[in-house]
């Protein structure tokens, strides 16, 4: 064996001890790199114990467009997927010394968590089916037997990608709920105490600049508007003061369907049948008798 630039020449056509091709006396990763260059954002980790290997496949990837990370061990490669956050992909060998492509994977898997995703493609020079069947097992993506068609695993690759934006654009919706959640219940807390501010003694003296509020913020309203929420208790006082569903909507900061929802919400919880009941119900001369909203 000898070598000329970055080939490996050999005095026979045969198999490698790893399962590569050599052929007319060249290493034969699988076919020429006749391929057409793509654009890739995700960085491919490339791990196998023989530096050769290694060495041959990501100067393939990279005139392909992908950017690689290579690896000669396991340990390595959890280095460089740890320190990297661009890894994405990930091709492995199954044998390695220490700990195998399997191994690796899950290992891959724990420190990623759920906050990260990523897809790992095998390559095996000896196909045994439990191997395989366990390697699928562990999620692993997909598996090549060496000797390996490069355009095949080129292609493998590209499918991996796609599967990948997928997963990443699951795991960055499920951070946005999260936050939109958060803000959520955000909200409603300052809503809540905004409510309970308004329904206090000192807030149902005074308006916000020391003048006397509205009559029908002063008053007692009827037990049956007990079982309003704050909000549609809001839409009732303004309905109450005879405004329309676009002033109310201004001053709520809310659409006007939402409004003609709350009023829709607040007739049938009261058992009224228009506005005009609504608003009676709600003025000073309509009953003798209030009970004054308990904040809870």
């Amino acid at each position: 064996m000898y070598i000329v630039g970055k080939c490996v020449y050999f005095q026979m056509t045969g198999y490698t001890a790893k399962g590569w091709r050599y052929r007319n006396g060249q290493l034969d990763l699988g076919m020429e790199w006749h391929v057409n260059k793509v654009t890739s954002a995700v960085k491919v980790l490339v791990v196998d114990d023989q530096p050769l290997i290694v060495e041959e496949l990501c100067e393939f990837l990279e005139s392909s467009g992908y950017r690689c990370v290579p690896c000669e061990s396991s340990q390595q490669a959890v280095e460089r997927f740890s320190e990297d956050a661009e890894i994405g992909l990930v091709l492995c060998d199954l044998h390695m010394p220490g700990m195998d492509g399997i191994q690796l994977v899950l290992e891959l898997q724990r420190l990623a968590g759920k906050e990260r995703a990523f897809e790992a493609i095998m390559l095996t020079g000896r196909a045994d089916k439990q191997d395989v069947i366990k390697a699928l097992r562990a999620g692993i993506a997909d598996y090549y037997q060496k000797p390996i068609d490069l355009n095949e695993l080129l292609e493998g690759l590209q499918r991996q990608e796609v599967v990948l934006q997928e997963r990443q654009k699951s795991v960055q919706l499920g951070h946005l709920n999260q936050k939109l959640q958060f803000l959520s219940e955000s909200i409603d807390d300052l809503y809540q105490d905004l409510d309970k501010v308004r329904r206090s003694p000192a807030a149902s003296s005074r308006g916000v600049s020391g003048e006397e509020v509205g009559e029908t913020d002063r008053l007692e309203i009827p037990a049956i508007f007990n079982q309003l929420s704050p909000r549609q208790l809001d839409v009732a006082r303004l309905v109450g003061k005879g405004q329309t569903n676009y002033q109310i909507a201004c001053e709520l900061g809310i659409t006007e369907n939402t409004v003609k929802l709350y009023v829709s919400q607040v007739l049938r919880l009261t058992h009224m049948h228009n506005r005009t009941q609504l608003a009676l119900a709600l003025s000073p001369s309509s009953a003798s008798v209030r009970q004054r909203v308990i904040a809870h």
